[in-house]
């Protein structure tokens, strides 16, 4: 952690950078989040159409801003489950940073490069909006927090805010935008005063004096227009923005695609299925061809492939329950 001017900040050894700073003497952080190489991965793997590109680049920026800001080690899943031509759009990024991202969309779904927010996932109001963090080393009977509220908001940036407020009672505030190119994003928060942790300073100033801070960043960050989010790097952003104010920037962080599927989980999958749903889809195929949603690699499973992995869990299940038959 260093204190200097926005014009040294060191964005240098990859193209994807989140910079996380915080106004000197005041509860009030900040993140900037610039993503290409890591969008460009998701977008090679899968054709969308424009309207969806925009709301999914803006779900990758603004999943690695929330996550930067956890506690814990596991991963941040961000999902939009819709009524309308797109059904899903989910977005991982685990504690260091680690992204993947796909959209299911509803069958022959015809949608306009304008089509907006709550008509591409919220045409009946049924539409919602999720949040799970989901830790990577869970304790006997652990189970994911989980978040879900209604889509109120006519872009991602405000139905975060809804769900920060409502959820976390976090007063935070979101700027984003996602092109082809690049998805980028600015976030503030207006911290609780009790806290002293990494990132979060001493408090020195008053209440009014927070508060006075925490509405200047916003009206600040609230003259940037989305053109300029696309077209400036954290940089020329945060010195266009902030010139004015005395920051504590930290180490840039570098967020990058990573997709955790496996051949085991795969497997998994098939075993909540069921052997007699397995063993039909099996009948009509001949084999079972699944590719995994977000990074699109394949898993073959034929016959003798899904008798092992039934006869893999009935062994688990019989070393389980030993009155059942072991023979010794």
């Amino acid at each position: 952690m260093t204190d200097h001017n926005t014009d040294t900040i060191d964005t240098t050894g990859s193209a994807d950078t989140l910079q996380k700073f915080i106004f000197e003497n005041a509860a009030v952080r900040g993140e900037f989040v610039e993503i290409s190489d890591t969008w460009a991965e998701i977008q090679a793997r899968h054709t969308y159409p424009l309207a969806v590109k925009h709301v999914l680049g803006e779900m990758v920026a603004a999943a690695a801003l929330l996550s930067a800001n956890l506690k814990f080690n596991g991963s941040i899943v961000m999902q939009l489950h819709g009524d309308g031509p797109v059904k899903l759009m989910v977005v991982e990024c685990d504690a260091d940073l680690r992204m993947r991202a796909t959209a299911k969309l509803s069958a022959h779904a015809d949608i306009a490069d304008d089509t907006p927010l709550q008509q591409l996932v919220n045409v009946h109001r049924q539409g919602r909006f999720v949040i799970t963090l989901d830790p990577l080393d869970k304790v006997p009977g652990q189970q994911p927090y989980q978040g879900i509220v209604p889509l109120d908001g006519e872009d991602m940036a405000v139905v975060i805010e809804n769900y920060m407020l409502r959820s976390e009672q976090m007063d935070t505030k979101l700027w984003l935008a996602a092109d082809d190119n690049v998805a980028r994003g600015l976030l503030l928060q207006k911290l609780p005063r009790h806290t002293g942790k990494e990132g979060e300073q001493p408090k020195q100033a008053t209440v009014e004096e927070d508060l006075e801070t925490w509405n200047r960043a916003v009206s600040l960050a609230s003259t940037l227009k989305q053109e300029e989010l696309l077209a400036a790097g954290i940089e020329t952003l945060m010195h266009r923005l902030f010139w004015e104010e005395t920051l504590r920037v930290f180490e840039p962080l570098h967020p990058s695609f990573h997709c955790t599927c496996t051949r085991e989980k795969v497997a998994n999958m098939l075993k909540m299925l069921g052997r007699e749903e397995v063993e039909s889809a099996l009948e009509d195929l001949g084999t079972l061809s699944i590719n995994c949603d977000f990074c699109g690699k394949h898993y073959g499973f034929d016959a003798v492939d899904c008798a092992q992995v039934f006869a893999q869990d009935a062994a688990v299940q019989t070393l389980h329950h030993p009155e059942g038959g072991l023979k010794h």
